[in-house]
Order: structure tokens, then sequence, then C-alpha cells
């Protein structure tokens, strides 16, 4: 039995879900998200403790294959009702000498050291605030804030030597010790 499966989703005021199985429509404060669940698994919504609750289950409860697929679909929809009601964020941090990040409007313009300066246009559902050399990242859709944090990282990774680069707030980089010389010679 799923751990995580079994547990119920609470629904916080100003949240709506929209069960047509296997599809799923949550809208919130912070916008709307959907997707598609697996076909082993389904949802109902419900009350518990006296709250409005979102519980999932397995289609069948003895086939203990599908329970991988139970745990999974209750994460993904606890993600999206914390998404529209709450929202994510991802931090990022450029760190080098003359490293720039500028936000203009959906496009963050970064000067990291290549011969050039490289644009990345953000999606819709993400906006980004530039603060010095510090981005933060926010949207209601926690897989895609993800994956656009990840490609920023991506444009210049931190280098072992110095620790240059663009790097998560809060990552270590592990540092090497550059060339040493011999002694005595």
């Amino acid at each position: 039995m799923s751990r995580i499966g079994k547990q119920p989703i609470r629904l916080p005021n100003g949240v709506e879900v929209t069960l047509a199985l296997p599809h799923v429509v949550v809208k919130g404060p912070k916008g709307t998200l959907e997707t598609n669940l697996h076909a082993s698994v389904s949802a109902r919504e419900g009350e518990e403790d006296g709250a409005r609750a979102l519980f999932v289950e397995t289609v069948d409860p003895n086939n203990t294959s599908t329970h991988a697929q139970w745990g999974t679909a209750r994460a993904n929809l606890a993600n999206m009702v914390a998404g529209v009601s709450e929202g994510f964020s991802r931090s990022l941090e450029v760190v080098g000498v003359g490293y720039r990040v500028q936000a203009k409007g959906n496009l963050l313009v970064f000067n990291v050291g290549h011969s050039h300066d490289v644009d990345y246009l953000l999606p819709e559902g993400v906006r980004a605030a530039v603060e010095k050399n510090t981005i933060t990242l926010s949207g209601a859709n926690r897989g895609q804030l993800g994956q656009v944090a990840a490609e920023i990282r991506k444009i210049r990774k931190p280098e072992p030597y110095k620790g240059k680069g663009i790097r998560h707030v809060g990552e270590t980089v592990r540092r090497k010790v550059g060339k040493a010389t011999k002694a005595g010679e």
C-alpha cells in the first residue's frame, strides 16, 4: 500500500477541482493547472475532518504494480493544489567578476563570459525578478519552474576552479586545486 497515495489532499479556500476523469483541472488564485491521471488511478472529492479534501485511489488495490502510479498521482495533484493556492519559487545567483543579468519583460539577458549576450525567453506562467545578481523565478507549475531553473543554470554552469557561473542559491560547488609549481627547481 502506498503511504503517500493514501493521504488526503486538503483543498484550501479559493481552490476548485474539476474531475472529468482521467482529466483533472485545478483552479486557484495563482492560476489554472490541468493534468491527465494514469489509467490505474482515480480521484474523488470529499471531506476530511470537516474540510474539503481530494482523495486519490487505485482502481485495482490488489495489483501492487499500480502503487507507484498511485503515489505519483497523489504527489502531482498535491503540487498542483499548492501551486495554484500559494505558488512556488526558485532562486538562482550569478557569480563571477563582470557577470550580470537583466530582466526585460519576459526576456532575461545574461552577460556571463561568452563573446555575446545570451537571451532566455521565459515561458508563459513563469515570472522572474532580478535583484543585483540574484534571479527569483516564481510560478504555479512546480515541474515547469524546475525545468526553467535547470535551463538557465545550463547557460553557464559553475566551474570548479573559481566557482564562476550560474548556481542555485545555497548550492555548494566542489572546488578543485589549481596547478602547483614544483619546489626546488
